[in-house]
């Protein structure tokens, strides 16, 4: 993302892609069913509504709420092709030889994938309804929906805001809370799991009825949405204690408080399946390779593939006794850190530069706020 803007025509700006009044339902929200009225992007005024809330609070929410529609995205996508179909996520018909590859993981992965996406959903349309209901500026992203489905059958050809089919999945999230001495708070870095996710880029769902064959292909992009499924999730298990520390309102403490561990949640579920990956290489990309992670370099105590629970590691001092924990949780730029997080995955290949442009704005309006509070 590039930082040489200027920054008032960017906030002006940036009032069309938001919303007074209650969320309207997009593709991201069918069967919602909620009105809105939609801000001018004439307007003179160059800071969002915060209405009852403090500018910093609804600067977080707003973030957030960005933050799950972006989720509840490429949650979709994942439903569509691997998921269950039913009215509580509609869209999509599903991919038989795609579900069958991702139920070698889980026989109930089809209805985690479901669930998940349900969970995002709800979400992105009550945080943006609170900050309505609180007289502040909502987010809307419908502008933004211009990247390509995929042309799998099952797939809704429709515009998204993400794409899953060219990612880089950072998988140190394994090795980081199987750490005993080490939390990235301090400063600390860790191996990749799957070393070849961590370069390149691979699909986590076919991009076409071509991807299906041969077996061990298609099994390999459900590997890669495994391991991507607990990179998800455990960026948003850190974004939401994080964030909380800056907020002010008790209501908005507990709105954070109660979303953020439903999160951790979705990690730890999807922490257990990715340990069922088989180990193999990719016969259309041979750089590609699941390894056994029962063995060395993996394998051991700490490192075997049914720990699912944070083990105890280093907390706020390295003089107190271990602790666990979710990790990180630092406040100093979290937002912008999971922007980046989320772009340096590929999520965002093919968006416009207004895009990155508003999400940074968004990200950098959340970490400038402050409690202001003894």
């Amino acid at each position: 993302m590039k930082d040489g803007r200027s920054k008032p025509n960017q906030k002006a700006n940036r009032r069309s892609f938001l919303k007074k009044g209650v969320l309207a339902a997009g593709a991201a929200t069918a069967g919602a069913g909620l009105l809105a009225t939609r801000l001018s992007a004439d307007s003179h005024r160059t800071e969002e509504k915060s209405g009852r809330l403090s500018p910093g609070d609804a600067s977080i929410l707003r973030f957030l709420a960005a933050a799950e529609i972006l989720e509840t995205d490429l949650w979709q996508q994942y439903n569509e092709l691997g998921g269950i179909q039913d009215s509580e996520v509609p869209g999509g018909s599903g991919s038989p030889l795609y579900t069958a590859a991702l139920k070698v993981l889980d026989g109930d992965m089809d209805q985690y994938i479901h669930d998940n996406t349900e969970d995002e959903l709800t979400h992105e349309v009550f945080i943006n309804a609170y900050l309505a209901s609180k007289g502040a500026d909502a987010v809307d992203l419908d502008r933004f929906r211009t990247l390509p489905s995929s042309k799998a059958t099952g797939a809704q050809q429709i515009g998204r805001l993400t794409s899953i089919m060219q990612l880089t999945v950072d998988t140190t999230w394994w090795t980081r809370y199987r750490s005993r001495t080490k939390n990235p708070d301090f400063g600390d870095t860790f191996p990749q799991a799957i070393p070849a996710l961590a370069v390149g880029q691979h699909p986590a769902i076919p991009r076409s009825d071509d991807d299906l064959t041969p077996s061990d292909h298609i099994q390999a992009i459900a590997n890669t949405a495994g391991f991507h499924f607990g990179t998800i999730e455990q960026g948003g298990t850190s974004l939401y204690p994080s964030l909380a520390q800056r907020v002010t309102n008790a209501e908005v403490l507990r709105v954070v408080l109660s979303i953020g561990p439903t999160e951790a949640m979705h990690f730890q579920t999807w922490q257990d399946k990715a340990g069922n990956a088989p180990a193999l290489t990719d016969p259309k990309d041979h750089t590609l390779v699941f390894p056994n992670l029962n063995v060395p370099p993996s394998g051991g105590e700490d490192f075997q593939t049914n720990l699912i629970m944070p083990e105890p590691t280093v907390f706020l001092s390295r003089k107190l006794p271990a602790c666990s924990i979710v990790r990180p949780t630092g406040t100093k730029g979290a937002a912008m850190g999971a922007l980046k997080f989320l772009t340096a995955m590929g999520l965002f290949l093919g968006q416009s530069k207004e895009f990155f442009a508003f999400m940074t704005d968004l990200a950098e309006d959340a970490d400038e706020a402050r409690r202001d509070v003894e």
